[in-house]
């Protein structure tokens, strides 16, 4: 089995457990390759197996050929990372949890063994979780174009909102008066989205969410549309240069681009354990339903 390992550092704490993930691969003799930065990071501090390989941005389409699993080790921007990595290879990605909340990276260093053992015996299922796709004219993520958890149009470092006008499959929606606009997946929508108010949809939502950011009248509110149509977007204000965000990355535009926001053609496809699962996660990491009147157990 060939394994793809990325990840961030992390703290004392999660070494030794690391280590036997890394143990356990060797022992099962896989054949890992370790991203080039996260690799001198774990060189520092744990034995890597010999004959472990390293790649980059650049060589990671040589070293995810033939590759079995991802596994993203470090918080949840770690995974949305990895998932710009595998693109449309849809390599499923495992994620483990070194960084604060895990919602995506669900398992924990102390359930790895678990976790490998899972692996090789097929106890997993696939979660197929839908992307979004941008394009701008003039192009502005290049070959990154896609992200996992949201799109967001944002003003700059400036005390003026903008305004965005909104439209859906060609026909006019709205112009939202707000600091920005938020354009959510069903994985995103316990992201960004959820802090505009959003609601929570369930992975296998065919939606996307349109949520104001700060909005400037009472009257809006995020709205739910399909996955289907074509979002298409253009931004005025007092300023001259705004920002796009794609999941992590963020960049400064000028005003004139034009947007269009699209169901992307490939999905992600994360592994989950059999005792994962999304109302679960929601529960423990975001105390959904949190109540001291409900039966004990609820939160688990």
């Amino acid at each position: 089995m060939k394994i793809v390992i990325l990840g961030k550092p992390f703290d004392d704490d999660a070494a030794p457990h690391l280590q036997v993930l890394l143990d356990d691969l060797a022992a099962r003799q896989a054949e890992i390759c370790i991203h080039e930065a996260f690799c001198g990071f774990l060189g520092e501090r744990l034995r890597l197996p010999a004959g472990t390989t390293t790649f980059r941005r650049a060589t990671s389409a040589a070293a995810l050929r033939g590759c079995n699993f991802v596994l993203s080790i470090g918080g949840d921007g770690t995974l949305l990372n990895a998932v710009t990595y595998v693109g449309a290879l849809q390599i499923p990605i495992l994620g483990i949890h070194t960084g604060r909340l895990g919602f995506l990276a669900t398992i924990t260093p102390d359930r790895i063994t678990q976790a490998i053992e899972a692996l090789y015996k097929g106890h997993f299922v696939i979660e197929e979780r839908s992307l979004i796709r941008v394009d701008t004219d003039p192009d502005v993520f290049g070959a990154l174009n896609f992200g996992l958890n949201e799109f967001s149009i944002l003003k700059s470092d400036t005390s003026s909102m903008i305004v965005v006008h909104a439209y859906i499959d060609g026909e006019y929606l709205n112009s939202y008066w707000a600091d920005g606009l938020v354009i959510a997946t069903p994985t995103g929508s316990t992201g960004y989205s959820l802090s505009c108010g959003g609601p929570v949809m369930l992975p296998q939502t065919n939606n996307f969410i349109i949520a104001p950011v700060c909005p400037h009248n009472l009257n809006v509110r995020p709205l739910v549309v399909s996955d289907q149509s074509v979002l298409s977007f253009e931004i005025e204000g007092r300023g001259s240069s705004y920002r796009l965000s794609l999941d992590s990355r963020s960049l400064p535009i000028d005003a004139g681009v034009q947007m269009a926001v699209r169901r992307e053609n490939f999905n992600a496809r994360l592994v989950k354990l059999n005792h994962v699962n999304f109302l679960s996660t929601l529960r423990s990491k975001l105390n959904w339903g949190l109540d001291r009147r409900n039966p004990a157990g609820v939160q688990v």
